[in-house]
This record gives C-alpha cells, structure tokens and sequence, in this order.
C-alpha cells in the first residue's frame, strides 16, 4: 500500500523528506486506484489483498502502517482490525519477555 502523508503525489505516495521510500517503488501496487485500498464500511477487501499477497515490500509496508499509526485501510495485506490485534500480540509478547 502506498504511503500517505498530508503532501502527496498523485499516485497515492508519501513524500518523506522530499522522496518516496525505496521500497514504495517497487509495490505490487503502485499505479493502482487507491480507493481499492480504503474500502467504504462493509466492502470486502480481497481484492486490495489479493495485490498485496506476492508483493515483495508487503512487510515494510505493515512495519510503516504499524509504526505510524495507520488507522484506516489495508496496508501489508492487512485490514485496520487485523493490525490492531497485530499490535496488541506483539505488546503481549513483549510484557512476556520482559517479565522472563
């Protein structure tokens, strides 16, 4: 999924210091209509999975979605619910670890 950001280009990509990140370019779905990928409530997302599924900057596309906070939309090939459990796994294997 492309980066957003307050400045955008006209492909739905962040400018991140004047540039886009290096994995962005190389996204199954660059080029593709960015609406796909912020589903109205009820709309399936297979489809904006589906391009995801073989892509092969999908992990630094969900590290970005998770380390910002993207609250809406699919990015990595995961919906806002799923990323949320995401996050709440991980804060729970963390407690664990530092518990050990």
């Amino acid at each position: 999924m492309r980066l957003q950001s307050t400045q955008t280009t006209g492909i739905r990509g962040a400018i991140v210091g004047g540039e886009r990140p290096g994995w962005q370019t190389r996204a199954n779905c660059m080029g593709v209509d960015p609406d796909l990928f912020f589903p109205e409530r009820g709309q399936s997302t297979r489809e904006a999975k589906e391009v995801c599924r073989g892509c092969v900057v999908r992990e630094d596309c969900l590290e970005y979605a998770l380390a910002n906070g993207e609250k809406f939309g699919i990015w990595g090939g995961m919906s806002e619910r799923e990323r949320r459990r995401l996050r709440r796994a991980r804060a729970l294997a963390r407690r664990a670890a530092s518990a050990s």
